[in-house]
């Protein structure tokens, strides 16, 4: 199977779990054993290409800084690809420099996806029975795409993901493993980076290269 197959599922669930003036958020990034795959919650109406008149790759963090400005401080962002970013409004972003971007994460083998792809207007909260609907799709992405290392962002999404209890200021730096049906896989819980994790992002930063750098 491949990754793409994935997506009209995706979008029939927008339509149950998301916004119905929004477009679903899949994934992107390296797809073939890539280094790390970033696990994070689910995409906001912030990113530019859930608007229904994209034509793009609808990709996480598209039109957005922080995260971008994140994966530069830990290593793993061109420097002058951020400062494009940085630089640029989100109304700036079109289909040609998302594709540019994301040809720079498959470039340096990450891979980002959401455990939740349904695109809500605002960062609320979504309740752990509608991310869990998604569980085993995401356990499919990564069947597919074979990752390194996993990182898992925030109490909720780790908890979720391996289905146990995890506090992430209990777990910096520390590795666990899931199965995922006859592969292992080492999955590092992180603090989440954006909105009210931004007052943890020191430690995120810490963490992640110290992760990133085993």
């Amino acid at each position: 199977m491949k990754i793409e197959e994935l997506n009209k599922k995706y979008d029939k669930m927008q339509k149950k779990y998301g916004d119905k003036n929004l477009s679903s958020i899949y994934n992107g990034g390296c797809e073939e054993n890539p280094d790390i795959c970033f696990v994070f919650m689910n995409p906001t109406g912030r990113n530019v290409a859930s608007e229904l008149s994209w034509k793009g790759r609808r990709s996480p963090w598209i039109g957005t800084k922080n995260i971008w400005k994140l994966f530069y401080q830990i290593g793993i962002l061109d420097e002058v690809i951020y400062k494009e970013i940085q630089n640029k409004k989100a109304k700036d972003w079109d289909e040609e420099f998302a594709d540019k971007v994301y040809e720079e994460v498959t470039n340096k083998k990450y891979f980002i996806t959401n455990l939740g792809k349904c695109t809500q207007v605002d960062a609320r909260p979504l309740p752990d029975s509608v991310l869990k609907e998604y569980l085993d799709l995401l356990y499919k992405e990564i069947e597919i795409i074979k990752p390194k290392k996993i990182i898992t962002f925030g109490n909720q999404v780790s908890s979720i993901f391996l289905k146990e209890k995890i506090s992430v200021s209990e777990w910096r730096k520390q590795k666990t493993k899931i199965k995922i049906k006859k592969e292992e896989y080492e999955v590092y819980p992180v603090y989440y980076p954006v909105g009210n994790g931004m007052r943890n992002i020191d430690f995120v930063i810490e963490d992640l290269k110290d992760i990133l750098g085993e």
